[in-house]
């Protein structure tokens, strides 16, 4: 739907690396089959760009444990096990997750995948169950990898305060809310305002709140969230846009434009040793790629 989106291993490690040298101080990473751009956790090709992020630049990576539609738990988890990174996202519960609405917007697919991956979430759960959740906290915690967790609504955040309470969990805790993805919380600044009390009162000092958003919100609702002192995350794997009808060229052009508000509202960019102190990271140094 975008031909900006980095698909093969050497497109992933020059977006990753560019994103970082226009300021991201954490890089989310998933890979794709090279030969089509289907969503893939298969650890080789993961294997064939994290070497050389880590070589280019210091900035903290974080790999997906969310993976593509269908796949397993123990499918999703593998190159978080096998890289050890020092973050992973985590989906804090299942859902419903609504893309089939961009068949409405979009008439024409490179491959024909894609249409059937939108179509197929008409009838598709997203299975992040307790036991699942437990997992891959239980799978990656004692290598040292901490995480992002993503709450899409605001009975995610109450799952994080129960694994929070059984110990599973140990602050400093990230919490992503995500926001605009049909099946979880809605766009309205006044969803952000509730996710973000609901933190405060469930997690006080013990987390760091950043913002997502999907589509055509992502900047108002990153903005909105730096401008109460929140941290954000933008990139194409959200959104595709980079302005009204104007189609994002680069994560990295994403990234210099959310910098430019966040700096414009006063605030400093983080760097990613600062990232570190403030998540309680292990460093670089101690990933296994």
């Amino acid at each position: 739907m975008s031909p900006y989106l980095p698909v093969t291993p050497d497109d992933i490690a020059s977006a990753a690396i560019a994103a970082a040298e226009a300021g991201a101080g954490i890089l989310h990473l998933h890979a794709r089959h090279p030969e089509d751009g289907r969503p893939s956790q298969d650890p080789q090709w993961f294997a064939r760009f994290l070497p050389r992020i880590k070589q280019a630049c210091d900035a903290v990576v974080n790999l997906t444990t969310g993976g593509g539609q269908g796949m397993s738990v123990a499918e999703r988890l593998q190159p978080a096990v096998q890289f050890q990174p020092e973050l992973a996202s985590l989906n804090m519960g299942s859902m419903n997750f609504g893309l089939y609405p961009m068949l409405n917007r979009f008439s024409s697919f490179e491959h024909e995948w894609e249409r059937t991956h939108l179509e197929n979430s008409r009838d598709a759960v997203f299975k992040n169950t307790f036991a699942d959740i437990q997992y891959i906290l239980e799978s990656c915690t004692d290598q040292g990898t901490r995480f992002e967790f993503e709450c899409y609504d605001v009975g995610h955040l109450y799952t994080l305060a129960h694994f929070l309470e059984r110990g599973l969990v140990k602050p400093p805790l990230l919490v992503q809310t995500v926001f605009g993805i049909l099946g979880g919380i809605g766009a309205h600044p006044e969803d952000v305002l509730h996710m973000r009390r609901t933190a405060d009162r469930l997690f006080g000092a013990d987390y760091h709140w950043s913002v997502l958003a999907a589509g055509r919100h992502q900047l108002p609702l990153t903005t909105l969230a730096a401008s109460m002192g929140g941290h954000v995350r933008v990139g194409l794997e959200d959104s595709l846009w980079d302005g009204p009808s104007q189609l994002a060229k680069s994560n990295a052009a994403q990234v210099r434009r959310i910098r430019q508000i966040v700096a414009g509202l006063g605030r400093d960019i983080a760097s990613p040793d600062e990232a570190r102190q403030l998540l309680a990271l292990k460093g670089g140094d101690a990933v296994g790629f």
